[in-house]
């Protein structure tokens, strides 16, 4: 498969796009107006303690509180790359006998704040590198999930516990498969400076502080995302270009060859076609090949997918042609879940299957399309109903939230009140 990252830096936005075999696999937009929490460190002051709820309000100086889980202020006992967005258990936990109004905390920002709701921190800080995640306060080591051989997994996890700090946490990336002891050393000394520096900045200052920062956009994607697999990362800004080759030449040299400066005198976007796949992105409707379609709708709660059978009539029999419609729909929905970045509870209305085996192939077609995803997927399984239930990690605000906005008549209802017979349309000037 041929994967290449382009860049756009812009003066309103920069935007980073992942394209698979030329396909728009995932999009990461970054404006300068709007704050990016997720990764930030920061040294806030508890406000409320809420027992009822097992949890506290932290203010971090963003315009809302923060909230903390009691489940994210104790150290867990096992981490992953690809942590869950659960809170952790809490049965045996009082959140009044662990923090209370006043206290100063060390907090790290691991949601970002959507809708009504203010960002969710904890205090179990991770803070990632090129091929390692330090876990200052976790005497833990783990490899990725996303590495699935088990005797690479045997030798890098033996890696990470001979060079394991004592009384902190390691996690290899997924980035290090492949890689021997020695590829790892500046890594770690890098994160190992970049935790004393914050402890020195966590001892004096006013609270709440910001005392550190995460890369910006197209430095994450160098360090998240510019592994071995990508075969170009093609940028239009020569001063990051630069910056960028800087930053390979250090992480990973031999990937230095693969970073080229877009020269052209045209716009990044318009000329890989990414504008009007991503409008296509955010489309209530999605045409499969077959033709077939899917049907997404999202509410406070949850997503919805609905898949149906559109124009394609099949060749044989109903169950052939639904079978088929299903298994092309479950490649799609993966990949829309991981284009447009959806979270949380996620339900999948599938055509009707009687045969109990195409049902099972349909869902281990969905489980196999959703390995290509780094957020973590949980897929629950199928309803009384017939519904795929399903969770994906939510982190960010979703893509529709980023470049749309609620129609200001509608309410984002999509629909307006008709106020006769003739289906007049009532505006809201009219009352």
């Amino acid at each position: 498969m041929k994967k290449q990252l382009i860049a756009d830096i812009g003066q309103d936005e920069n935007r980073v796009a992942l394209l698979e075999d030329g396909e728009l696999a995932e999009i990461y937009i970054e404006r300068p107006d709007i704050d990016r929490l997720v990764g930030n460190i920061y040294r806030g002051k508890v406000c409320s303690v809420l027992p009822g709820m097992q949890a506290a309000f932290v203010d971090i100086g963003y315009e809302k509180n923060a909230f903390l889980y009691a489940g994210d202020i104790v150290a867990r006992k096992e981490y992953s790359e690809d942590d869950d967005d659960h809170p952790h258990d809490v049965k045996n936990l009082n959140i009044a006998d662990l923090v209370s109004a006043g206290q100063e905390l060390t907090v790290q920002v691991i949601k970002e704040p959507m809708g009504s709701k203010g960002p969710r921190v904890t205090t179990n800080i991770t803070l990632p590198g090129r091929h390692l995640v330090l876990l200052p306060d976790a005497d833990y080591t783990g490899v990725s999930r996303r590495i699935e051989d088990e005797e690479e997994r045997a030798k890098l996890k033996k890696i990470a516990e001979k060079l394991k700090p004592e009384g902190m946490g390691l996690i290899v990336r997924t980035a290090s498969e492949g890689m021997e002891e020695e590829d790892f050393t500046d890594d770690l000394d890098f994160l190992l400076k970049l935790w004393e520096n914050i402890k020195k900045k966590e001892r004096s200052g006013p609270v709440p502080r910001c005392i550190h920062k995460d890369l910006s956009l197209v430095y994450r994607m160098v360090r998240d995302l510019f592994t071995r697999d990508i075969d170009k990362f093609i940028i239009n800004d020569r001063n990051h270009y630069e910056k960028i080759l800087e930053l390979v030449d250090i992480v990973s040299p031999d990937l230095k060859r693969r970073v080229e400066y877009f020269a052209r005198d045209v716009d990044i976007f318009e000329y890989y076609q990414l504008d009007s796949k991503l409008a296509r992105a955010l489309s209530r409707k999605v045409w499969l090949r077959c033709g077939g379609y899917l049907v997404i709708d999202r509410t406070e709660a949850l997503t919805v997918i609905d898949v149906n059978t559109g124009k394609y009539v099949g060749r044989n029999n109903l169950e052939d042609t639904v079978l088929k419609t299903n298994m092309e729909a479950a490649d799609e929905i993966a990949r829309q879940l991981r284009l447009r970045d959806i979270g949380g509870i996620i339900i999948i209305d599938f055509i009707d299957m009687h045969d109990k085996e195409h049902q099972h192939m349909v869902l281990e077609r969905l489980k196999q399309a959703l390995k290509k995803d780094r957020t973590r997927t949980i897929v629950v399984g199928m309803t009384g109903l017939g519904l795929i239930e399903m969770t994906r990690k939510k982190v960010r605000q979703d893509l529709s939230s980023i470049m749309q906005m609620e129609c200001p008549y509608c309410e984002g209802t999509g629909r307006l009140l008709v106020s006769d017979v003739n289906g007049k349309v009532q505006k809201p000037g009219d009352r």
